[in-house]
C-alpha cells in the first residue's frame, strides 16, 4: 500500500502562484511515475501534468507555460509549481502514482491517488 499526501493548496488571486507538493509513503516502489489531475465542481477529472521516472514531463495545453511539474526521488515527492493562475484553474487537485517508469495515458492506469487539495483562484 502507498499513501499520497498533497499539500500547498489555498486561495490566491488571479495572476498569483501556488506550489503543490505530493509525498508518497509506505511501500513506495523503486521506480514510478507521478501525475497531477484536477476536478472542478460539476466537471470530470482532467489531466494537468505528469512526470516519468527519468524526468520527462507532460502538460495539458491549458496549463502549458504556466505550470511546472518536478520531482525529488530522494524525498519521494512531486511538485506542481503553478504561476499566472486563472479563475478557471479553481479545482481540487489530486496527485497519483503508477508503478512503472513511463507516464500513463489514462487516469485508470494509476495505482494510487491522494485525497486532493483545494485550489481557489479569485478574479
Amino acid at each position: 500500500q502507498v499513501q499520497l499526501v498533497e499539500s500547498g493548496g489555498g486561495l490566491v488571486q488571479a495572476g498569483g502562484s501556488l506550489r503543490l507538493s505530493c509525498t508518497a509513503s509506505g511501500r513506495t516502489p523503486s521506480t514510478y511515475a507521478m501525475g497531477w489531475y484536477r476536478q472542478a465542481p460539476g466537471k470530470e477529472r482532467e489531466f494537468v501534468a505528469a512526470i516519468s521516472w527519468s524526468g520527462g514531463t507532460y502538460y495539458a495545453d491549458s496549463v502549458k507555460g504556466r505550470f511546472t511539474i518536478s520531482r525529488d526521488n530522494v524525498k519521494n515527492t512531486v511538485y506542481l509549481q503553478m504561476n499566472s493562475l486563472k479563475p478557471e484553474d479553481t479545482a481540487v487537485y489530486y496527485c497519483a502514482i503508477v508503478f512503472r517508469r513511463g507516464v500513463p495515458t489514462s487516469p485508470s492506469e494509476y495505482d494510487f491517488w491522494g485525497q486532493g487539495t483545494q485550489v481557489t483562484v479569485s478574479s
